[in-house]
């Protein structure tokens, strides 16, 4: 913990201890223990700030890593998972132009490797909103559909580690549509973590000892979204750590291809060409982000 943090806790601390002192003096009693009340507040206030800061950073600096994105169809059925799956190529695009590694995880899961790789994306978390005729749609209507966006960090086991006995292990065939692509060794692997009931599966290797050590790195990176999120829960109202770091059910932003229109709500901004968009270029999108940010911080 920071020296000015630690100075903070033992001021307050001397000040309860000194209040405490006029607990004996009925006239003082009610008065005495309020103010008690208040410190442990302001006390308790300061320790949960710095959990949240300590989770979120990982005990380093989290902006300098790799980065698991996960994009996920929520609601709108089909037409949301090929959302998200249009995500993560935009996502990929995007990456590739700056000369970062991507590595497909899983069916919907992508790794982007290279320095500041999760600065860079870490704002995309949350759920983000289409609006556009699909190609099924034959009567020319506009569907509304959304998918889910995760953006977590490579940890390392130092930095969050997990209790093998935690962990449930299982073993399958990773499978493709049947034929010479469906594996005869099982080597695609599920994990399940069995406090939380978190599930992550890998497959994409072709042997289970990679899936394993794939699956273990993604379900790390979820026990720490898990562990940030409950944080924030606990000082919610007290303070913005982030702006653009929201949880995965706030809506950040909306896609609206019959006006050629990308809005994002965090920052009530909107763009056109979508299809440039799409293609990749979130070069004026993402700085509009730490732009803002960089002046609540300031």
């Amino acid at each position: 913990m920071e020296d000015y943090r630690q100075i903070q806790i033992a001021e307050i601390d001397k000040k309860i201890e000194e209040t405490k002192n006029l607990l004996a003096d009925p006239q003082m009693t009610n008065l005495a223990q309020e103010e008690i009340n208040k410190l442990e507040i302001q006390k308790q206030d300061i320790l949960a700030t710095y959990e949240t800061e300590k989770a979120e950073d990982g005990g380093g600096n989290l902006d300098e890593r790799n980065v698991i994105i996960e994009a996920s169809g929520a609601a709108g059925g089909e037409e949301a998972k090929l959302w998200g799956d249009e995500l993560l190529r935009m996502y990929s695009r995007y990456a590739q132009s700056k000369g970062f590694k991507i590595e497909q995880l899983d069916e919907d899961i992508i790794k982007v490797s290279g320095n500041g790789a999760f600065e860079l994306f870490k704002y995309e978390a949350g759920v983000h909103r289409v609006q556009r005729i699909p190609t099924t749609e034959k009567r020319g209507r506009v569907h509304t559909s959304t998918a889910t966006v995760s953006v977590l960090p490579e940890l390392e086991d130092v930095d969050l580690h997990i209790n093998p006995a935690d962990i449930e292990f299982e073993a399958f065939r990773a499978g493709g549509h049947g034929g010479q692509n469906v594996n005869k060794v099982s080597t695609a692997v599920r994990l399940k973590h069995k406090p939380t009931g978190i599930v992550v599966t890998c497959q994409t290797q072709r042997f289970q000892a990679q899936n394993r050590e794939i699956a273990l790195e993604m379900l790390r990176a979820k026990l720490w979204e898990l562990e940030v999120e409950r944080q924030h829960g606990e000082i919610a109202g007290l303070k913005a750590t982030q702006v653009g770091r929201g949880m995965r059910a706030e809506k950040i932003r909306t896609y609206n291809f019959p006006q050629d229109r990308l809005t994002d709500h965090r920052v009530n901004k909107s763009w056109g060409n979508l299809p440039t968009i799409m293609d990749g270029d979130l070069d004026r999108v993402i700085e509009s982000m730490k732009d803002i940010e960089q002046k609540n911080l300031a």
